[in-house]
């Protein structure tokens, strides 16, 4: 297996090729084992999948069981392996500075950090105190022994404020405070996103499967975006599949749905014996 420094090494080089790279989101180990089979290069947590599957909402797991999750991810696979880290798990920048910390103790070597509060009466924090919690994650980062890709996110778009010049003054922000890729998760025309783009000089990673803006992989990186992810969407795909099988049962008494499923032997063949 890669060591950390190597995985870290790894995973900045994608994004300085030129070219755009998808890093789809997982949400367990057999989902990230499958991905990894399928040679995808690098892959990132999804907060939102991890809580799904637990039976919980989307950041209500907590800190210590998105640190095991990290940890059994980044052990079962030889890629490396970028976290949502959610909005640090507290408001002050020492709690986002210890975070990044033990996401790396866990075996990541990205992470992202989002202005969102999680509190309906205020959702972002204000730009201030934002821009002082990315500084946190990014001495947090740079103490490291190996390159940690630290990820910025402005959660305007995601919380219902669609003002992109704010959302833009945020990630230039986030930038100088020296935050390695951008990211404004809810983007949903190419329009906003070649304004992100061209607003900044570092990395843009863009969200796709949650909003309107159906790019393909080649357009995003012609007009500039050097990371896709998914969000949680895979784990909405899978959940669909199964919704629907359980739906067929209950209210048709049938059981057509597999005839579609996946073999067996072919689930089997992505797992070691």
């Amino acid at each position: 297996m890669p060591t950390q420094e190597q995985k870290g090494l790894a995973f900045r080089k994608l994004h300085e090729r030129g070219s755009a790279f998808v890093i789809p989101n997982p949400w367990d180990v057999g989902s990230a084992c499958v991905l990894e089979q399928l040679g995808f290069e690098a892959l990132a947590t999804t907060s939102a999948g991890f809580a799904f599957s637990l039976g919980k909402r989307d950041n209500a797991v907590g800190r210590d069981a998105v640190m095991a999750h990290i940890e059994a991810l980044a052990s079962a696979t030889n890629v490396p392996i970028s976290a949502d880290l959610e909005n640090g798990f507290g408001d002050d920048p020492n709690s986002v500075a210890e975070t990044i910390r033990r996401a790396a103790a866990a075996g990541a070597v990205g992470g992202s950090i989002e202005d969102s509060t999680q509190r309906k009466e205020e959702p972002i924090y204000r730009r201030a105190l934002a821009v002082e919690r990315v500084q946190a994650a990014v001495e947090a980062a740079r103490s490291l022994s190996f390159p940690f890709t630290l990820t910025a996110r402005c959660e305007n778009f995601l919380v219902g404020r669609a003002d992109l010049d704010d959302t833009i003054a945020r990630l230039q922000a986030y930038e100088q405070a020296g935050a390695d890729v951008l990211y404004a998760p809810g983007l949903a025309s190419e329009a906003d996103i070649q304004s992100v783009v061209g607003s900044l000089t570092r990395p843009v990673n863009v969200l796709m499967g949650l909003t309107g803006a159906h790019l393909s992989l080649q357009r995003l990186g012609e007009i500039g975006v050097r990371r896709v992810s998914m969000g949680g969407s895979l784990y909405r795909a899978a959940f669909g599949e199964f919704l629907r099988a359980a739906q067929e049962m209950r209210e048709q008494g049938t059981f057509e749905f597999a005839d579609r499923a996946t073999s067996f032997r072919q689930i089997s063949g992505y797992f070691p014996r």
